[in-house]
């Protein structure tokens, strides 16, 4: 015979209020705030982590960015070079090609179209360069190598460019190297620009 609890002798549960409180064994009241000390600490840890990581995300794209745009400055350097020996090829011709040899003619035209494709090249991938002549000097993007005596030209002006210079995505690359007036009214300073 099955015995009713409720019916015979073990007392029966009493239903618990909401307004009742209960007492859990092991469970101090300190352990509640604890536990929000440690929730409010880990939100803390997380969040930082979050800036962390997002901060990381910003860097990396900035060296990607960087080395896009400057990641070819030493090749742009030693090219510099071949364009140089080119300027140099070209200021050696013969100012008048009309009465020299057909075929030395066709080689002259050949080196200027090589000139004109190697900068054209350099500037598609952000190698420009730095008008100099007739410029106030800067010291930014010039190096002075000597001073020419000239009272036609306001004192500090460029008047002679020795090297062009040049910038890489509007940095410096090279400075060009110039000679500069040392005579005439002084020069208006010069500004940022190239």
């Amino acid at each position: 015979m099955a015995s009713d609890p409720t019916a015979g002798g073990a007392p029966a549960e009493m239903p618990v209020e909401p307004d009742d409180q209960i007492d859990i064994p092991g469970k101090p009241e300190g352990d509640l705030q604890q536990l929000q000390a440690e929730k409010a600490d880990l939100q803390d840890k997380l969040l930082r982590a979050l800036a962390e990581a997002q901060n990381v995300r910003r860097r990396a794209q900035q060296d990607v960015e960087r080395e896009r745009k400057f990641g070819i400055e030493r090749f742009a350097k030693d090219v510099l070079s071949v364009a140089d020996n080119l300027g140099r090829a070209l200021s050696a011709l013969p100012s008048n090609t009309d009465s020299i040899d057909p075929a030395l003619k066709n080689v002259i035209v050949g080196v200027q179209a090589t000139e004109r494709e190697l900068q054209s090249a350099l500037e598609r991938h952000g190698v420009t360069r730095i008008e100099a002549l007739g410029k106030p000097f800067n010291a930014e993007f010039h190096q002075a190598m000597m001073e020419i005596e000239d009272p036609s030209v306001p004192a500090g002006t460029v008047v002679q460019e020795l090297i062009p210079g040049y910038l890489i995505a509007g940095r410096l690359l090279r400075a060009a190297m110039v000679g500069v007036s040392k005579g005439g009214p002084a020069a208006r300073p010069a500004s940022n620009e190239n």
